[in-house]
Order: structure tokens, then C-alpha cells, then sequence
């Protein structure tokens, strides 16, 4: 991790997120009994570059991971990050492995 930021996760927003200064980047999903859908991955544009993106979409896939969930990847960000780490994988939904 960082030394400047720690991704957290809130679970009644149903978000990972990093807090920097007065600036929130986050990775929203939506959990349906064994599915987690990965919605949308924010981060603030003066904040891109520092890797915080890639540490909230890694947190995200080993919660998933953790808690033996079909991922359904609709953020194009964790599809991408899918991609990078071949191991996440046979975590993806079957309806959803046209990476």
C-alpha cells in the first residue's frame, strides 16, 4: 500500500474507496446473494498516476475473492484490471467471461 492513503471499504455504501484530502476516489459494486457487480471506478483527475485506481479495484477483487463471489465486471477499469491478472479469472460470472 501507500504510505499517503489506505483503501477502505464501506460496505453500507456498498464502495472501496481512498480518502485524500478533501478528495474520495472509489469503486462502487452491488452484492446479489454470490454475485458482486463491479459498477463504476472514480478517481479525481489530479489524483490519476499514483496507482490508486488499480489499489481499489485489487481490494475489490480479493473482498470478491475472499467471500467466493461470481464477479460480474461492468466498470470497463476492472475488466481491465481482470485482464492484467489472469488470476482473477475464474472469478467472472460465465455470462460475463468475454474478456
Amino acid at each position: 500500500m501507500n504510505s499517503e492513503w489506505t483503501v477502505t471499504h464501506d460496505t453500507a455504501l456498498q464502495r472501496f474507496e481512498v480518502h485524500i484530502g478533501n478528495q474520495l476516489a472509489v469503486l462502487n459494486y452491488r452484492r446479489d446473494g454470490n454475485h458482486v457487480t463491479f459498477i463504476h471506478t472514480g478517481v479525481p483527475q489530479n489524483l490519476e498516476g499514483r496507482g490508486i485506481g488499480s489499489a481499489i479495484a485489487h481490494a475489490a477483487l480479493e473482498y470478491a475473492k475472499t467471500e467466493h463471489l461470481e464477479v460480474v465486471p461492468l466498470c470497463p477499469f476492472v475488466r481491465a484490471q481482470i485482464e492484467k491478472h489472469p488470476e482473477y479469472r475464474p472469478m467472472v460470472s460465465r455470462d460475463h467471461r468475454g474478456l
